[in-house]
């Protein structure tokens, strides 16, 4: 437990206070620190480089499947905002507006981008003639600022580093294959790279992002049972390009509107990284985006040939892994219990009797498990090892989710599940936001989704006993 460390300060256990522990790992592993703008953080290397590895998988999944990068302005003219009523009226709460240039009181005031749905509009109206120059698949790397009222690291901040997908195409058939398309690529990136299985699924109308047609969502379950939105992608139809007047001619040589889409993921990942998989010793950090996959820790280096052999088995290393050899000036047991803090998968030490009788031990984080292998057997070994972690933590966290997965037939166990044993809770629902709205009053929790894969758990809504329509997930949220 954090409470039995002597090397590295401890942190708050999970069990005691959640949102403290997350505070202290995302503090003592080095993620980010706090700045002296309000709702911002600094994010520091450790955290920056889990994003770069976020960044690098993501971008090569969207290029693979046709799109390319641009980038827009960061201000947006509040007249350009203004053209697609519904998408204002959604983002006008968070807006944070430049109403100054220096001294001078500017003509018309200036949006920092909450989202880039404007801007890619009226590029597109500008570039879009035929059907020719569809489909347009773009997607943009940028920062977005949110005035948010509560904020956390990772999780809600004012500014935030995301992606964001735009495209345009011809028909309605094919902005909805582009739209499931990419929550697939969402889905599929949680799974493999992340190990945080998630449920798939529309948004409500409420939940439904402002202009859109269609809302859709991946959701995982955090470790103290509340949701988290990981990723969305949204069917705007041709809305917003009858309110920006993006046309075409099609083969026909008829004029048309083309329909959109967008998407998009956050550094709230970094979030949900650390809130599935951490536990009270720290971060714990799926390989494929962990910065370092093994720690070489030498023990008894100031003996003759110890940091030799560790610096040679990091070059055996090098091919299959991102290593790093600690030849600071700390003990063995104060790095054994940093590294367990930052989640590094695999901790490999090395001594004078491991050089004597050619061996290494490889620690896991993941179960803590300590093995001594070979050194003739070392890539192989920490191949399989670094792979078997990745696997086990989806596992984990799959069979973590799937015990916070909870069914509710009436309000009454609805209310006594959601207070007693938070999680993910499975419900009918008539369709009436009515129903939507009493059940966020009486219990906090909001519809997350309702999913693609249906059940019929019952005939009745679980709120107000009429015929119900769908089961959707519900849950507390971040």
């Amino acid at each position: 437990m954090a409470k039995d460390k002597k090397f590295v300060s401890s942190i708050t256990d999970m069990e005691v206070d959640f949102p403290q522990w997350y505070t202290d790992v995302v503090k003592k592993a080095e993620l980010v620190d706090y700045s002296s703008v309000r709702g911002c953080m600094v994010i520091k290397p450790y955290g920056y480089a889990i994003w770069e590895l976020i960044q690098k998988e993501l971008d090569r999944r969207f290029k693979e499947t046709g799109h390319e990068n641009v980038y827009m302005p960061m201000f947006i003219p509040e007249s350009l905002l203004q053209k697609e009523k519904d998408h204002v009226e959604g983002f006008a709460p968070e807006v944070a507006w430049v109403t100054h240039g220096g001294e001078n009181k500017l003509t018309e005031r200036l949006c920092v981008r909450p989202t880039s749905e404007t801007l890619f509009c009226e590029h597109y109206s500008n570039i879009i003639q035929s059907h020719r120059d569809l489909p347009k698949l773009y997607n943009q790397w940028c920062s977005v600022v949110r005035w948010e009222k509560t904020t956390r690291p990772f999780l809600r901040t004012m500014e935030f580093l995301w992606q964001e997908g735009h495209t345009a195409h011809a028909t309605a058939e094919e902005a909805q294959e582009e739209t499931i398309k990419m929550l697939n690529v969402y889905s599929d990136f949680c799974n493999d790279i992340l190990a945080i299985p998630v449920v798939k699924g529309e948004k409500t109308a409420k939940e439904r992002f402002a202009g859109a047609k269609a809302t859709y969502t991946i959701e995982s379950l955090m470790h103290d049972g509340k949701a988290l939105q990981s990723g969305t992608s949204h069917n705007f139809g041709d809305g917003f390009a009858h309110a920006f007047d993006i046309q075409y001619t099609d083969k026909e040589n008829k004029l048309q509107y083309v329909h959109q889409t967008s998407w998009g993921m956050t550094t709230r990942l970094i979030g949900a990284i650390i809130m599935v998989h951490g536990d009270n010793s720290g971060l714990v950090l799926p390989p494929a985006v962990a910065p370092i996959q093994v720690v070489i820790v030498p023990v008894a280096q100031q003996k003759p040939g110890v940091l030799d052999k560790a610096y040679e088995l990091k070059e055996r290393l090098a091919n299959i892994a991102r290593v790093k050899v600690d030849d600071t000036d700390r003990s063995p047991g104060w790095k054994f219990s940093e590294y367990e803090m930052k989640g590094v998968p695999v901790r490999l030490e090395v001594g004078p009797k491991d050089i004597e009788n050619n061996q290494v031990v490889l620690a896991r984080r993941d179960t803590g498990e300590k093995t001594v292998i070979s050194m003739d057997e070392l890539e192989t070994k920490v191949k399989e090892l670094i792979d078997d972690i990745q696997k086990n933590l989806l596992e984990k966290a799959r069979a973590s989710r799937d015990s916070k997965t909870y069914v509710a037939k009436n309000m009454e166990e609805f209310e006594k599940t959601i207070n007693e044993t938070p999680g993910f809770i499975k419900a009918m629902w008539c369709g009436d936001q009515v129903c939507e709205d009493a059940i966020k009053e009486k219990t906090a929790a909001t519809s997350r989704c309702i999913p693609f894969e249906q059940e019929e758990l019952s005939d009745t809504c679980v709120c107000c006993g009429k015929k119900a329509k769908h089961m959707v997930y519900w849950g507390r949220a971040y």
